[in-house]
């Protein structure tokens, strides 16, 4: 009988404040153990909490954003279980009456998107990090660093709605781009700034009831989380075809060996006797907080992506890549206030992050460097065949390190383009007597054969010449029989 899955995720994003959830101890990654606690994130006896008000509004924008319900009171629970990175033995989270409920989150083109529908969006601390024994044997104990105890998180629950793996990954995804664009965390993962956990169970095609279901923990990358759940669908799977029961469970998943371990027991919420902080008041979420919050959404990046189809005609994929971050979505836009939508965007896509992935240092960097205006005013030049592509190539890379316009870097480099049929018809008629093969399969129609002339004509000019005006004088000249004598 055929089966499918049922996927639930619970994400668990590190909001970016100066200072902790309940404490004043700075937030930061990389520094000593230890050395970013105090009483109130240890549990000392006596140490009491106050919420971060910053991290309440980061999690109010989070739930505007999402379009969630936002609970006009709300209230913090202490969640207990025992583990060496949990100083004070229970979680501060929110159970019963989270900050948020409802709400989803579109993934995919412009256009095209589906709305993944989701439970709640809640606020808690996060516990520390536990080093394990490597495999090699060479540390026989576990190391705990506290550092990270009592950092802000938001979770974010879904619907058991995905069926695929690939559709979690691609909400993982989403949901980092749009935590980023927001500015409440860098949403990082390899740091454990996003972290997911994955509810996995399978049932008949078509059937409404659940299976037994297990948990992935902390998946760690967007490929993490496609592979583990295919992994473990294929491990349900297995045991289900051998008749054997899949029982509760809660499991490791190891990416780079594509290995799952099990961890321990799933417990229910009963085993973790949730009960009211009493050391926190309700959070209401007032006027105040809300409009706070309100005041710092900016256009969404799926908003925008539509903005862009619909205004600047872009292809949706392409607006997609544009809205992959807040900020190349505005170095695009203005760029193309400059040069037009459409060269803009070919450059930004192209160029921009070619340079940016080679050079390294990120879009602030090269932004710093070549300003959305310069860049502009250089594909304008493009544009107007005033400049060959592969030329203005070069004086991007002239522009990440020298001062100047397009026409002064050329100058200082004693560079200029050829445009002019007085000099290009030289290196038309050169190609054309030394490729005779290539000159006959153009006139037998063959379009391969006349871009290969097209190419051979760039690469002796240097790249200085527009490969528009060569192909326009390639055709004058073959069109008036140039090329190698016949017979």
């Amino acid at each position: 009988m055929a089966d499918e899955a049922v996927i639930g995720l619970e994400c668990h994003v590190q909001l970016r404040t100066r200072s902790k959830m309940f404490c004043g101890c700075p937030v930061g990654f990389g520094a000593p153990p230890d050395s970013t606690v105090c009483p109130v994130c240890l549990g000392l006896p006596g140490a009491l909490p106050r919420a971060n008000r910053a991290a309440v509004v980061a999690a109010l924008r989070l739930g505007l954003a999402l379009g969630c319900e936002v609970r006009p009171e709300s209230v913090f629970a202490r969640k207990h279980y025992f583990y060496p990175d949990l100083p004070k033995n229970y979680q501060v989270t929110q159970y019963d009456q989270p900050l948020c409920v409802g709400g989803a989150l579109p993934v995919g083109a412009a256009g095209s998107e589906r709305r993944h529908p989701l439970e709640r969006l809640h606020l808690e601390e996060d516990t520390g990090k536990s080093s394990h024994p490597v495999r090699t044997g060479d540390r026989p104990f576990s190391l705990v660093d506290f550092n990270r105890a009592g950092v802000p998180l938001v979770e974010l629950v879904t619907e058991p709605a995905f069926h695929e793996p690939a559709e979690a990954a691609a909400f993982v995804a989403a949901l980092r781009r749009l935590v980023r664009w927001l500015g409440i965390s860098d949403g990082d993962m390899e740091k454990g700034q996003l972290r997911c956990d994955a509810n996995v169970s399978l049932r008949p095609a078509g059937s409404a009831a659940l299976g037994t279901k297990t948990e992935l923990k902390n998946l760690n990358s967007i490929r993490g989380v496609e592979k583990g759940l295919a992994a473990e669908i294929a491990r349900q799977r297995a045991l289900l075809a051998d008749g054997r029961a899949v029982e509760q469970a809660t499991l490791l998943y190891d990416v780079e060996h594509d290995r799952l371990a099990l961890m321990r027991g799933k417990e229910d919420a009963d085993d973790y006797r949730y009960f009211a902080e009493p050391d926190l008041p309700a959070l209401r979420a007032d006027r105040e907080l809300l409009d706070e919050a309100r005041a710092g959404l900016p256009e969404l990046p799926w908003v925008r992506a539509a903005r862009l189809v619909a205004r600047d005609g872009l292809p949706p994929y392409d607006a997609g890549v544009l809205c992959e971050q807040r900020e190349l979505a505005d170095y695009y836009e203005a760029c193309a206030a400059v040069a037009g939508a459409k060269p803009a965007s070919n450059w930004v896509m192209s160029e921009v992050l070619r340079a940016v992935h080679e050079r390294g240092g990120g879009l602030a960097d090269f932004a710093a460097r070549v300003p959305a205006e310069r860049l502009g005013a250089l594909v304008r030049l493009v544009t107007a065949q005033r400049l060959p592509g592969p030329l203005a190539r070069r004086v991007l890379a002239w522009m990440l390190d020298e001062p100047g316009d397009a026409e002064e870097l050329l100058a200082r480099h004693g560079v200029h383009a050829l445009g002019t049929a007085l000099e290009l018809a030289p290196l038309v008629r050169e190609v054309l007597e030394q490729h005779a093969a290539a000159v006959a399969q153009c006139r037998a129609g063959r379009p391969r054969a006349f871009e290969f002339l097209v190419g051979q004509v760039m690469r002796r000019s240097g790249g200085r010449a527009d490969p528009r005006r060569i192909r326009e004088l390639l055709d004058t000249e073959l069109a008036r029989g140039g090329g190698p004598a016949e017979g």
